[in-house]
């Protein structure tokens, strides 16, 4: 291990002490961290993951916490991760369930699995299985713990409606049930790579595609209200500021954008990390500032922090290390933390966040993190110990509710909000299942006659399959070919004006 200490003069973070390990998890503790204690210096600690049994930062006296891992019977085991190589986290939590994109032949597919069902995953587990091509992401909404967006390289959104209990009916009838989505949202001509929900706006969604757009849709009526434009190579990575009015990208053209979504304008850009490799960003919760990770040319590993209201340089660049391992970030804006987790083959594949309105707070619960590796989900908890049993009001401010604070009319006429909060001192009850429907129009069916015979029938199908897949890449190239022009015809038309 490698010990160094960096001292810098961001408002945010003071002095870093990281050690150098691979495939690993960082977490920064800001200088207003609530439980850090008055001293002379604040830490940045990078620990490996298998040393979850150790106190994170246990040879410092600022800060106790401590990551365990869960026993194997509280893991999921048996899991079938998707082979795909996009860059996504592979795995989304909410306080009920975890959604993993899965492993399956004839077309995409994801695992929904309640909590309560920690152990071996059945061999037979119903799956989403509607999207014709791999699942690439998924997200569960903000405000409706049933209700889950997936994306597909078969340029879909899909809507669904998670079913709680297709386990235990399993277990009763032995049968594998068929779990169709609420709604189609159709409109990219490419491979959609990201889905995201709005932070304060019930029913908002954003989705991204190789495309180079980014599109905004109102699920419940079903239909595209927004699209972002001006990429000019797919989008990486997206985050909601704190109220959603704004949304930061970086993409693979090498520029990081803030963009006023109801505008569709740029509201700042800045070119960001310079490498090859995958970046990532996220917005540190109610505050001004920003992190992007990514990579040198030289593959060096970044984290760069920036003030969003100024990209013109980030405030700060630290160099990690020299690895592969595309870094994820998470930030939780209570204790001010940013945890980074090094993606790689292995020991792990991705990572997801439980929202904070579901940790233990008796336990002094501050954090759990959900690995995913080879063929396990594995709970980690990030406990910080303390002497009293009362309710440490310090570490557990009021948090973010699962109640929106404007529906989607409301944002798109122009309002803004902050989440609505709640306090977690009598502990948090997940709200009753509430069935979604979507107002999203029926694909329509073609009324076409057959042909008499088998064999016809199988001659004009892959004959009209093939035409069909013919010119939609033809629309589509040409389609990615004349943005991208349009965008550099602009930035042409600026440098010379």
């Amino acid at each position: 291990m490698v010990l160094r200490r960096d001292a810098y003069c961001a408002r945010d973070i003071r002095f870093i002490l990281s050690v150098t390990l691979p495939k690993s998890v960082l977490v920064l503790v800001p200088q207003m961290s609530r439980f850090v204690r008055a001293s002379k210096f604040r830490f940045v600690v990078v620990v490996h993951l298998v040393f979850v049994s150790e106190p994170i930062l246990g040879f410092c006296r600022s800060i106790h916490v401590f990551g365990a891992g869960a026993k194997h019977e509280n893991c999921f085991d048996n899991v079938k991760v998707s082979a795909n190589a996009w860059d996504t986290n592979l795995v989304k939590v909410n306080p009920l369930f975890v959604a993993i994109n899965w492993n399956s032949g004839g077309g995409g597919a994801f695992a929904v699995i309640p909590h309560k069902n920690a152990g071996k995953v059945p061999d037979n587990l119903p799956l989403y299985r509607a999207h014709t091509a791999p699942v690439l992401d998924t997200d569960f909404a903000n405000f409706n713990d049933y209700l889950i967006a997936s994306a597909s390289e078969d340029t879909k959104v899909m809507i669904w409606n998670v079913v709680e209990d297709i386990i235990d009916k399993l277990d009763v009838e032995n049968e594998t049930p068929d779990i169709q989505p609420v709604a189609k949202l159709n409109g990219h001509g490419r491979k959609v790579g990201h889905v995201l929900f709005h932070p304060t706006a019930d029913n908002i969604l954003a989705s991204t595609s190789a495309d180079l757009t980014i599109k905004l849709w109102d699920i419940e009526k079903g239909v595209e209200k927004l699209e972002l434009t001006g990429f000019t190579d797919f989008v990486q990575s997206i985050s909601w500021n704190w109220n959603g009015s704004l949304l930061a990208t970086t993409s693979r053209d090498k520029k990081f954008r803030i963009f006023d979504v109801r505008s569709n304008k740029v509201a700042i850009q800045a070119d960001s990390h310079q490498g090859v490799k995958g970046t990532r960003v996220v917005w540190l919760g109610d505050s001004d500032r920003i992190v992007t990770t990514g990579f040198s040319k030289m593959s060096d590993r970044q984290v760069w922090l920036w003030d969003s209201n100024s990209l013109g340089k980030p405030i700060k660049d630290i160099m990690l290390d020299t690895s592969s391992g595309i870094v994820m970030p998470f930030y939780d804006n209570d204790t001010k933390i940013l945890f980074l987790a090094g993606k790689s083959s292995e020991p792990q594949r991705g990572l997801g966040f439980l929202p904070k309105r579901s940790l233990n707070v008796t336990e002094c619960e501050i954090a759990r993190a959900y690995k995913v590796t080879g063929n396990l989900i594995e709970p980690i908890s990030f406990v910080l110990p303390r002497r009293s049993d009362a309710f440490q009001s310090d570490i557990y401010p009021p948090t973010v509710s699962d109640e929106p604070a404007l529906t989607a009319d409301e944002f798109f006429s122009g309002k803004n909000a902050n989440p609505k909060t709640i306090s977690l001192e009598n502990g948090f009850q997940a709200k009753e299942k509430k069935e979604f429907v979507s107002a999203a129009p029926k694909e329509d069916e073609n009324q076409v006659q057959l042909p008499r015979t088998e064999k016809e029938y199988q001659e004009a199908y892959h004959s009209l399959r093939q035409e069909n897949e013919d010119l939609r890449n033809q629309v589509a190239q040409r389609d990615v070919t004349i943005r991208a022009l349009t965008v550099q015809l602009e930035e042409l038309k600026a440098g010379s004006a």
